[in-house]
């Protein structure tokens, strides 16, 4: 359960506006690899939960970034991109989350919630973030900067929402289309060997741009839309 973060030209212009400057930069990379450990950790905690012990065994049932960090993927290149590639805001993955699904009888159940657990985890930041803005940040007593920052996590949290949801390995999606056509695992693995090279085909497909910017848009106008409605009910 690979997390793959891409912020491009696809989302809002508030996100590219914050990263003007190095410190700004930093801000999103850390503000991405507490979001993609967040994910990580939602996926950890629920396999436990169902009674799967391999997340525990192998350390990943904590809100720890280390654990959860792939030196390549959460680190390297995200700064890399963030200070050197003009196109982009940030990429990166987290270090995925193995389970072993050992109750077969719910197998296909487990899976399926374990999945849904890692872009669920990110509208809940969202949420939190727009709610504790609403209530405690007043936009016009010079705290803009501030505004924009919640704005900024919660625009990268509803992309990982919505990108894990895109059906293609080793994407979060994929696992529901998996179920939803009873692939075979043999036939998934195949698939999983050409995940990247298709969601690399995929971002630069005009129409699949425009449509996964305008979903982000939404996603994250919800939420932004309930922090200015929070502030002026406790204005």
């Amino acid at each position: 359960m690979n997390t793959l973060a891409v912020l491009e030209g696809l989302q809002p212009h508030f996100l590219a506006a914050f990263t003007n400057g190095w410190p700004d930069k930093l801000i999103l990379f850390f503000g991405l690899v507490a979001s993609l450990s967040v994910h990580e950790w939602a996926h950890a905690i629920t396999a436990d939960k169902l009674g799967d012990p391999l997340p525990r065994a192998e350390g990943r049932v904590t809100l720890n970034p280390l654990a959860h960090i792939d030196p390549i993927g959460t680190v390297l290149i995200p700064l890399t991109v963030l200070f050197f590639s003009p196109g982009f805001s940030v990429f990166g993955w987290g270090k995925p989350v193995r389970v072993s699904l050992p109750n077969e009888k719910t197998r296909v159940r487990d899976d399926l919630l374990i999945t849904a657990a890692g872009p669920f985890s990110n509208l809940c930041i969202a949420l939190l973030t727009a709610c504790i803005a609403g209530l405690f940040i007043d936009l016009d007593d010079g705290n803009a900067q501030i505004g924009k920052l919640a704005e900024t996590i919660i625009t990268l949290n509803c992309l990982l929402f919505v990108f894990n949801l895109i059906p293609v390995p080793p994407l979060d999606g994929s696992h529901f289309l998996k179920h939803a056509v009873r692939m075979k695992d043999e036939t998934y693995a195949k698939l999983s060997s050409y995940g990247f090279l298709i969601l690399l085909v995929l971002i630069n497909l005009p129409a699949f741009r425009q449509t996964f910017g305008t979903a982000i848009f939404f996603c994250s106008g919800f939420f932004i839309d309930l922090q200015a409605s929070i502030r002026e009910l406790v204005a």
